[in-house]
């Protein structure tokens, strides 16, 4: 994925004020940047600090296993004012025949000389990896969070969507970054399926022999192993995307057990076979803010409370994944998906709307039939990059 830019900025000609981060301290300040920085913005919702720390742990995050990553901060006044990791991902360059770089866990000031200085010291790490292109933000792959959001400010993110305030893509295009690709998100498509859609349901299921039910709770790994099988074939060769490793796909199995409701998960088969799936998620980020970034305090399970007693107050959903194997697609099979998913969240009382996504901005099939099927286009995140 080369990304071609006429504007890279010239070397300043003094020594790089962006420091690898190193000692407990220092991570912490990494991990507590954004609260700094975002706290009072009504639309950002406080990550766990514990899921943070998850991601940053190397003994806990299976990326590492074949990944690395460097982190860095800049700081002014003696304060940390950005922060910014450089990632090397090889299985993304293996699969993609590419020589890629990616930047993530950005986080800065609205100050150009910090987001540069930390933007050059991730280029000059993945460049003596002998990486070309630096695209990001990535965290630390696509199946992650990702992008940067362009379009769409006013309203706080769906779960597991990152947020940033307006003033980000000018933050890196004064770094010589250049758009890299769109990914959308849509709203729309929680209500009762129209009669033409309910009509092509039905045909797709008697002409496949096809059946569709939800996720059985009482063999979770087994069908989430068979929800994989589907994400595999349904995504392979998409802009970007990187098959997890079994490892990686239990990881965030076991961390979205805590948040899934088995009936917003659809697996449609034939003869036994996972042929499609559609997996949406309670909008957990509706009751995140309640936890203020934790769920201990002083030893207590206080912010478990307060977000377990916001959670009842959760009305949307969002469709994480919505996908159909190849030879099976444009069969009606979607159509039948698309139907019992909003079935299921109907029936599961989600009422104050659904987003899907996200998808890429040149998917024109996926693009068409999200459009066909009632949803608008809300929001635009975007992976910027640039040539090293």
């Amino acid at each position: 994925m080369r990304v071609s830019s006429s504007s890279r900025p010239a070397p300043s000609g003094r020594a790089p004020a962006a420091e690898p981060v190193r000692g407990r301290r220092r991570l912490r300040e990494f991990v507590e940047l954004p609260y700094t920085l975002h706290g009072r913005d009504p639309c950002f919702v406080p990550p766990l600090r514990g899921d943070c720390r998850r991601l940053l742990d190397r003994r806990r995050n299976p990326f590492f296993a074949y990944g690395d990553v460097e982190l860095f901060t800049v700081r002014r006044g003696g304060r940390v004012a950005g922060r910014v990791a450089a990632v090397d991902n090889p299985r993304h360059n293996d699969v993609h025949g590419a020589r890629d770089g990616f930047f993530g866990q950005f986080a800065c000031a609205d100050d150009p000389s910090v987001a540069r200085e930390l933007l050059d010291a991730a280029g000059r790490w993945l460049r003596g990896r002998g990486l070309r292109t630096m695209l990001g933000p990535v965290n630390f792959t696509t199946n992650e969070e990702c992008g940067v959001l362009v379009d769409g400010f006013g309203t706080p993110p769906s779960v597991m969507m990152p947020y940033n305030p307006a003033y980000y893509p000018g933050l890196l295009e004064s770094c010589g970054l250049a758009k890299a690709k769109d990914l959308w998100a849509w709203e729309g498509g929680h209500g009762a399926p129209g009669e033409r859609l309910a009509r092509i349901a039905r045909h797709a299921e008697r002409s496949h022999q096809l059946t569709v039910r939800s996720l059985d709770p009482g063999d979770f790994h087994a069908d989430m192993m068979r929800v994989k099988h589907v994400f595999d074939r349904a995504w392979q060769g998409n802009w970007g995307f990187t098959p997890m490793t079994d490892a990686e796909f239990t990881a965030v199995a076991g961390r979205l057990r805590a948040v899934m409701e088995p009936g917003l998960v659809q697996l449609a088969e034939v003869a036994g076979e996972p042929v499609a799936v559609a997996l949406a998620l309670p909008d957990l980020n509706q009751a995140l803010p309640a936890a203020r970034g934790r769920l201990t305090r002083f030893g207590l399970p206080i912010g478990l409370v307060r977000l377990s007693l916001a959670a009842r107050r959760i009305d949307r959903v969002r469709g994480v994944l919505f996908g159909v194997v190849p030879h099976l697609s444009g069969r009606g099979i979607e159509t039948a998906l698309f139907a019992r998913g909003q079935e299921a969240v109907r029936a599961a009382g989600y009422d104050g709307g659904m987003e899907h996504g996200w998808t890429l901005e040149d998917n024109s099939a996926v693009n068409r039939y999200l459009e066909s099927a009632g949803c608008t286009h809300s929001k635009t995140y975007r992976i910027y990059g640039r040539d090293l």
